[in-house]
């Protein structure tokens, strides 16, 4: 009952703000759905704008439905202007909570009074979004800081929608034919976790650590140092960043900011968190991103809110590595062997229609500018592809297909001739070499090395073990062979030792008699 409540509010919510009449416009050119849209909207009063009108709505349906209007306002290339204005707001400007409440849940954070921590204090926010919301503040050593604090009642508004999300996953596997490559209860359950992990500051803190740290050496981006004495689950305390909002594309020209430079440094950004740490910041919408002013720090990205972070692992890394590569290259062939290789198509499919297919996604969008070329939509085809190859989705890779499309949409607002192609490229190279060769084979001996050097005395023992594991059974011959071998090498080093501690005795007694000899003399 409880789920059906949310979904009729749901439903409810959205008719009151006449987003149903945005959608069937869309597809105005079917007669029944035009009736069905006359029928609808009749007898309610829709006089504001549509773009305010579905930002109303998605600010009332609660945090979900604001990320996802996050993400569309990133997409200029897929939204109209005038609702991609509105659904901006939704970055940092979302209603905030009463200046007394923010106080007061400050102080339960805190575990101290505002006074007590802050020589002044703001209590008016200077950014709200859909988590949470920020405040500035001053320590009392005079340090300037940001004060942000979680919205309360959160936790049940996102476990009623995860709910309901889970449920239609459910359905979607059940009753769509492609509901096993989509593997959508997969995906939700990633989107799950990431959103739980936001509802923590604490982790938040802990990410803006490790992204500091990773990009201590990279004099492209400034991540806040976060105060730890004032962090708990609700409340942060992190240093002040002063900057322009990246969308305040006039401002930054005002102030001699590189504007084309500084959208080549996002895509390496970018792809350095991935590639080179796999850890990076997973919701790059222009509300979390400044630039500095500061002439020490002039042109560099401000980072800010850490809350959902994407991580992957090596394998993950090289496999897109090379398939960004092969993109880059037009190696289709290369392409479809990597999707095969991966396990991501099955394994009886045919290579030469796979990258047949992709070719004809791919190659009209090479050698353009970005303005013409719409990441969104070769994504949406390669989708549409995918299903006659039965590609399956991989869940750990969606936060990362969503973020990319975050940087691109930023990238297109900065600069639309930057190349993403040429950009990203020489990256990618440089990162390939230093995965293989002498170079990462060095590398990983040296990470290695101490393993070894505990793994290796050890191994007679292991091997005596393991062969006292196969009761009743013949020992294994290479096991027996490698064990024989150990033990006549443990000869020869003992003799060869007591070989070496005899000479050497020997010679220091010979020195002795000739000194005493001499001595008689």
């Amino acid at each position: 009952m409880r789920y059906f409540m949310r979904l009729a509010f749901i439903v409810l919510t959205l008719l009151r703000h006449g987003v149903d009449e945005l959608v069937l416009s869309r597809f105005d050119q079917h007669r029944w759905l035009r009736a069905l849209s006359w029928v609808i909207t009749r007898g309610r009063r829709l006089d504001a704008p549509r773009g305010q009108r579905l930002r109303l709505a998605l600010e009332a349906l609660g945090p979900i439905f604001i990320k996802f209007g996050q993400v569309l306002s990133t997409r200029r290339d897929l939204v109209p202007p005038d609702i991609a204005d509105e659904l901006a707001r939704l970055q940092d400007r979302v209603p905030p909570i009463p200046a007394a409440q923010a106080r007061r849940l400050i102080e339960q954070g805190l575990g101290q009074p505002v006074e007590a921590v802050f020589a002044s204090f703001e209590s008016e926010a200077v950014a709200s979004a859909s988590i949470a919301q920020v405040h500035f503040a001053v320590l009392k050593d005079g340090r300037e800081v940001a004060v942000k604090v979680l919205r309360p009642g959160m936790l049940d508004v996102i476990e009623d929608d995860l709910a309901l999300l889970h449920t239609l996953a459910r359905w979607v596997e059940r009753l769509s034919a492609d509901g096993k490559r989509l593997r959508p209860r997969e995906v939700v359950a990633e989107f799950d976790g990431y959103l739980h992990d936001e509802l923590d500051l604490v982790r938040e803190a802990a990410n803006a650590a490790q992204l500091r740290r990773n990009m201590a050496d990279l004099p492209l981006i400034l991540v806040p140092e976060m105060h730890w004495q004032w962090c708990s689950e609700t409340v942060i305390v992190m240093e002040r960043m002063k900057g322009i909002p990246i969308s305040q594309t006039d401002r930054l020209r005002e102030a001699g900011v590189d504007i084309p430079k500084l959208a080549r440094d996002g895509v390496t950004i970018f792809f350095t968190q991935v590639f080179r740490d796999g850890f990076f910041h997973a919701d790059m919408h222009p509300g979390n991103i400044q630039v500095s002013v500061d002439p020490a720090t002039f042109g560099r990205y401000i980072a800010l809110d850490f809350g959902i972070v994407g991580t992957l692992t090596q394998v993950d890394k090289e496999y897109l590595a090379q398939n960004f590569l092969a993109f880059f290259r037009r190696d289709y062939q290369r392409v479809a062997e990597l999707h095969v290789e991966s396990g991501w198509v099955p394994p009886n499919t045919r290579v030469d229609a796979l990258e047949a297919a992709i070719r004809a996604v791919c190659e009209p969008h090479f050698d353009r500018p970005l303005r013409e070329i719409s990441l969104g939509q070769v994504l949406m085809r390669l989708f549409q592809t995918s299903r006659r190859f039965n590609v399956e989705i991989q869940p750990q890779l969606v936060l990362l297909q969503k973020t990319l499309l975050n940087v691109e949409g930023l990238g297109r607002e900065l600069d639309p001739d930057l190349d993403l192609w040429s950009t990203a490229k020489p990256f990618l190279e440089r990162w390939m070499n230093e995965q293989i060769g002498w170079r990462a084979l060095v590398r990983q001996l040296k990470a290695e090395a101490p393993r070894y050097a505990q793994l290796l005395p050890e191994l007679p023992r292991l091997v005596h073990q393991r062969l006292q594991e196969r009761p009743g059974r013949e020992p294994d011959p290479v096991l027996l062979a490698l064990l024989r071998e150990q033990r006549r090498t443990n000869r020869l080093l003992s003799a060869g030792l007591w070989s070496a501690l005899g000479f050497l005795l020997g010679v220091m007694v010979a020195r002795l008699v000739v000194q005493l000899h001499g001595s008689s003399f």
